[in-house]
This record gives C-alpha cells, sequence and structure tokens, in this order.
C-alpha cells in the first residue's frame, strides 16, 4: 500500500510514522523503567520496615508484650505497600518460630507455627537455621523477607517475618498507559506536523524536479533549457545534470531533424522541378518546331491553322501544368476558412460524379481558424481524391471540417473497403516523397510533421476507411520550406 502512494507523500508519512513508533517505544522503555523502579522502591521501603522492627522488638520480646508487639507491628505496616489493602503482612516470631504477634491475626494466628514448615508451596528454614537474613521469592509470585533480631551478646530472641502478594509489585498499567497515551498525544501534536514539515521540505526539489521532466517533450527544447530547476543536494543536483544534459540532446537532435527536413524538402523540390520541367519540355519542343512551320508557310492558309492550333494546345498544356505547380510553389498568408472545403467539394465534384459517388460534408468550427489555408486545401484535396477513389461506384464519402481552440481537424470517411493499419503504413513507406506532384498521403504526413500536427488513421472506425489530418489552431510559419 505504502509503495503505491508517491514518494513525496511516502516521505512525510514514513517520518511521522517512525515519530509514532519512537513514542511507543519511549513509553515502553519509560514503563519498563518505572516497573523496575516501583519494585525497587519497594523493596527499600521494606529493609526501612525490617530495621524499624528488629530495632523496636527487642525490648517487647524480652518483656513479653504482645499487646504493644501487635501495636508495632500495626503501625509499622501502614509504611508497608499494599498493606492496607490486605497485600503485605509483617509478624514477630519467638526463637522457636512460632508467631509471638501479626498485623494480621486472621492469616498470621498467634502461636502458629512458621519456621521448619511449608509456606505457599515454599519450604521455611527451621528456627535453628534462621541465624542469617533471608529474602526468598515464593512460587507464587510473593516475595518473603526473613530477618533474625539478636540480643547485645549475639543470641537470636527472635524473627521478623514480613511477607509481600506478587500484586504488590505488579504496575500501575492505567496509570502507565494513560502517561503513555498522553505522551503519544503530544508527540503527534507537536512532532507528527513538523515530520511531515520536514518530509515535504525534503521532497519538494524532487518534486519540481518531477514537473519539469513532465514538460520535456510537450515544450520547445530551447524554453526548458534554461528552466531547469537547481538544487544543494548533491545526488539531486546529478539528477538534474543529466535532465539538463537530456534538453540538450533533445534540442541538438530537433536541430537535426529540421536540417534533414529542410534537405528533404530541397530533394523533393527537386524532383518535382524536374518533372515540371520533363512536362514543360514536350510542347515546348512541339511550340518550337510550330514557330518555325509559320516561318517557312505562313502564307499557307490552311498550314497556318493547323500550326495555330498546335500552338494554341501547347500552351493550353503549359498552363494546366503550371497551374498544377502553382499552389505547391505559392502559400497563400491568408488563413483557413469554411468556404475552402466547399471550393474543394466542388473540384472533386467531377470525379464523384464519374462514378456515382455521394459526396457530403460537415463542419463544425467553434473557434477562430488560425492555420494556413494552401497546405489544407491541399490536404483536402488529396484525400477526397484518394475517398472517392477508395469508397468505388456508389460508394458514399464524408469530409468534416471540425475546429476549437486547440486544433483544427480535418476527416474524411470512405465507405470502401476498411484499411488496415498495416496497409496504411505500407502506403507511406511505398511513396516516400517519390511523386512528383505531390499527390499522396505521404505529403499528407510531411505537411503534419512540418506544422507540429498529426496524420492518422482511425482504428477504431469499423465503417469504412477513416483519415484524420490535424493542425495545432495557432500561429504557424506559412513558408514550410
Amino acid at each position: 500500500m505504502l509503495r503505491r502512494l508517491p514518494y513525496r507523500v511516502q516521505v512525510p508519512l514514513g517520518l511521522s510514522v517512525a515519530v509514532l513508533v519512537t513514542a511507543l517505544l519511549v513509553t515502553g522503555v519509560s514503563a519498563r523503567i518505572s516497573t523496575t523502579n516501583a519494585r525497587a522502591q519497594t523493596l527499600a521501603t521494606l529493609e526501612r520496615a525490617v530495621v524499624l522492627l528488629v530495632a523496636q522488638a527487642k525490648p517487647l520480646l524480652a518483656a513479653e508484650d504482645t499487646w504493644r508487639m501487635f501495636a508495632l507491628l500495626r503501625d509499622t505496616a501502614a509504611l508497608v505497600p499494599g498493606t492496607l489493602a490486605g497485600h503485605a503482612r509483617l509478624a514477630v516470631l519467638d526463637t522457636k518460630g512460632d508467631v509471638f504477634a501479626a498485623s494480621d491475626p486472621t492469616r498470621l494466628a498467634t502461636a502458629q507455627s512458621l519456621l521448619g514448615q511449608t509456606w505457599h508451596g515454599q519450604p521455611l528454614p527451621p528456627a535453628a537455621n534462621s541465624m542469617r537474613p533471608q529474602r526468598l521469592n515464593l512460587s507464587d509470585g510473593a516475595f518473603l523477607l526473613l530477618e533474625p533480631i539478636l540480643s547485645e551478646d549475639g543470641q537470636v530472641v527472635g524473627h521478623v517475618f514480613i511477607e509481600v502478594d506478587a500484586s504488590v509489585f505488579e504496575p500501575d498499567w492505567y496509570a502507565l498507559s494513560t502517561t503513555a497515551l498522553i505522551g503519544m498525544a503530544l508527540a503527534a501534536l507537536l512532532l507528527v506536523p513538523l515530520g511531515w514539515l520536514v518530509g515535504k521540505r525534503m521532497t519538494r526539489p524532487v518534486a519540481r524536479l518531477i514537473s519539469f521532466i513532465e514538460r520535456i517533450g510537450h515544450e520547445p527544447a530551447q524554453t526548458l533549457r534554461g528552466s531547469v530547476p537547481r538544487t544543494a543536494d548533491p545526488e539531486l543536483g546529478r539528477i538534474a545534470h543529466a535532465v539538463t544534459e537530456l534538453v540538450e540532446a533533445l534540442e541538438q537532435r530537433a536541430k537535426a531533424e529540421a536540417r534533414a527536413l529542410s534537405a528533404e524538402r530541397l530533394a523533393a523540390v527537386g524532383r518535382m522541378t524536374a518533372a515540371v520541367a520533363h512536362e514543360i519540355n514536350n510542347p515546348l519542343m512541339g511550340l518550337l518546331t510550330a514557330t518555325q512551320t509559320v516561318r517557312l508557310h505562313g502564307d499557307n492558309t490552311p498550314i497556318r491553322e493547323r500550326t495555330v492550333d498546335v500552338l494554341d494546345r501547347g500552351l493550353q498544356q503549359i498552363r494546366t501544368t503550371l497551374a498544377a505547380l502553382l499552389p505547391q510553389a505559392r502559400i497563400e498568408d491568408r488563413p483557413l476558412e469554411p468556404s475552402d472545403l466547399d471550393d474543394v467539394m466542388a473540384l472533386v465534384q467531377a470525379a464523384a460524379q464519374a462514378q456515382s459517388t455521394d459526396l457530403a460534408q460537415s463542419i463544425e468550427i467553434d473557434s477562430a481558424l488560425r492555420v494556413p489555408s494552401s497546405p489544407l486545401r491541399q490536404v483536402m484535396l488529396n484525400l477526397l481524391l484518394n475517398a472517392i477513389k477508395a469508397a468505388g461506384p456508389h460508394g458514399r464519402v464524408l469530409a468534416i471540417l471540425k475546429a476549437d481552440a486547440q486544433r483544427v481537424q480535418i476527416s474524411v470517411l470512405n465507405s470502401g473497403k476498411r484499411l488496415l493499419a498495416e496497409r496504411f503504413e505500407a502506403v507511406l513507406e511505398s511513396e516516400s516523397g517519390m511523386n512528383p506532384h505531390g499527390f499522396g498521403l505521404w505529403v499528407c504526413r510531411e505537411l503534419a510533421n512540418h506544422y507540429r500536427g498529426g496524420f492518422e488513421l482511425d482504428t477504431s472506425n469499423s465503417e469504412g476507411t477513416r483519415l484524420v489530418f490535424w493542425l495545432p489552431n495557432r500561429e504557424l510559419p506559412a513558408n514550410p520550406l
């Protein structure tokens, strides 16, 4: 789940989680330390109670004053944790190990024998072997303290017996959990926002680099080169340097492509010029021959009339050739207009009527047209002639001109055999700009590439073939050369 989140979210979230985990660990360690300290304090309190009882029980044992001994035990028991709740008991034993007096007579009855007996599953040493202080941990978790009471000459005159149940040493989980929750809440309120801000600051340079990289390919390399984000981090600096080199490489590639495209256009112009020269040279030779004939036989009326007819046909042929050349040699500066589609439809009407093809058109314009008219007219004429040929007799052809603020699009749909994508690419490769008159799908693609537009086959169309040509709806250089 965390890996699916963006990097700029993972880092702040990770820091926040680390803060919470740290707070939880610190709370756990604090609880452990508090438990250990509480047990040590309880044991220290028991040791002080033993010292107090040993010092004050000695004369009471000698006087066999049971009532005052009971009062001493009751007052001392108030200092031992858990006594008031019945979890701790104090007693003074005589030399035989029997209870002389106890703070809880119901559980430690007077004259009850303890030493040498089994107490809560733990065997206690006999009175004769109880010359040293003993600290015993019973099987049920209770703690037992046995301290001998020595006379001035070192004789054992009794014993101090203190038993504390296991529940006294258990930590106060309610208090600890309350403290832990308060600590975690403070950490969440103070450290989590701080960690989130630090994480956001750490990822901000990465976000800027990502935003810049997303612009590559959508904006000219010349404008991108000077806006590469700068950062003081060495690793991010290496990434920024690599991105800068990439932008420079793209700029050099764009320049190389422009040079190659210019050279290709010059080559196409050369091929077209050779073809036009060929088309003009043939009638021109006939015209020269005709003028020579007029010079020699101008007085002969029939010969002169036949020669004038030859001159007229030759000149008409040259005029037709030049008329076909003009749309390619001169690009008009005016923008495209909706009436241009009407003009092109009128030009192809004769070709459509020759094979009974149904022509239709549609215009959907939602913005001003800011594209040059000459290449668009050439593309429309090209696509319509190809569509009429592909539709066949009694077929249908639909031309649609659409425009909005982003693009101007021309699509031509014919009802003929569906053109597959593989065949479409094969046609483009087979033409490769070798048609000197400029009527071919390759020319449409070249115009689209030059004006930063697109020319493609609509593979989603299931009824016939639909070719789509579009240009960005913005001011562009008029001269494609």
